[in-house]
């Protein structure tokens, strides 16, 4: 048992509030996922620059003298912005293969969470109010962003275990249920090239769609492929540079509701995540419906 909220707003005026609505919304998931919790937000892009979300255990040591260690490894400019353990590398867009080959030599213990134009992750173990507190998520802009509380079923309560999982730029993914052809699918992928870091099954399912999308799918055609592909009990909520998709598995035994205005489109497994949006009181509320890919986009 797991807890997904998404938000996905139309209203740009909502979006400096978008990490405090995101961040109650998640906390309201508590009892469904009490050991970690982690959330995707997408926010502002800069031109020709692309962000790296990291993570470390030993930050204050890792991230002290990176931005210069990292430049001079790549031969270009890179900036860094250290929000507890995580911290977000900026740099030229055409560097960021030869960055997180760099990274894997100067500081092998570091985790890469994320990357792209627009998304940063942040995710630890502990309690939702703890996880949202320590990073200030309440205090984040975006036009968008999707979170995770969860309970440990496949795999041990880690960070590197916790949701959102980031397997292709700008591209995330959180997941409630468990995939029983995961360890199959995740040989597979792994001839294929894709990498995959962790036992978690969630991430398999991140890879899957990253690998349906690298050989020309859309996002709503890997979707459809996964309701073919992937075995067990699932709903997905999935993040992408312009909105989120979200798809339930056929038999779709896991709870989810939405809810639309004229401001926002808002996911949560239960209603309470999204008694305190502004206007839901006249939001169009539905369940979505099994086997049935819905996707929203700026």
């Amino acid at each position: 048992m797991c807890g997904i909220v998404g938000l996905f707003l139309k209203d740009k005026s909502l979006e400096p509030k978008l990490g405090e609505l995101l961040s109650a919304m998640l906390i309201t998931m508590t009892d469904r996922g009490p050991d970690s919790a982690g959330i995707a937000i997408y926010g502002d892009a800069v031109d020709g620059q692309t962000k790296l979300t990291v993570q470390s255990d030993n930050a204050a040591e890792d991230f002290a003298s990176l931005s210069k260690d990292l430049s001079e490894a790549i031969g270009a400019s890179v900036s860094l912005q250290a929000n507890d353990t995580h911290a977000v590398i900026l740099l030229d867009g055409p560097k960021a293969g030869a960055a997180r080959q760099a990274l894997a030599e100067l500081r092998p213990e570091i985790r890469v969470m994320s990357d792209g134009d627009a998304i940063e992750i942040y995710k630890e173990v502990g309690l939702p109010k703890d996880v949202t507190e320590r990073f200030n998520l309440a205090g984040m802009r975006g036009s968008h962003g999707i979170g995770h509380t969860r309970m440990a079923t496949e795999s041990a309560v880690t960070t590197e275990g916790a949701h959102p999982f980031s397997t292709g730029a700008d591209q995330c993914l959180v997941h409630n249920g468990s995939l029983s052809n995961h360890n199959v699918l995740r040989r597979k992928l792994m001839r294929e090239g894709v990498q995959i870091g962790s036992m978690n099954d969630t991430e398999v399912g991140a890879a899957y769609l990253t690998w349906k999308m690298q050989n020309g799918a859309s996002l709503g055609e890997a979707l459809e492929s996964s309701l073919e592909d992937l075995d067990g009990f699932f709903t997905f909520v999935v993040g992408t540079k312009d909105g989120f998709g979200v798809v339930r598995d056929p038999i779709a035994c896991k709870p989810a509701v939405m809810a639309e205005t004229e401001q926002y489109v808002a996911f949560g497994s239960e209603y309470r995540a999204l008694v305190d949006l502004p206007g839901i009181d006249n939001a169009r509320v539905w369940e979505p419906e099994p086997a049935t890919v819905y996707f929203w986009s700026h």
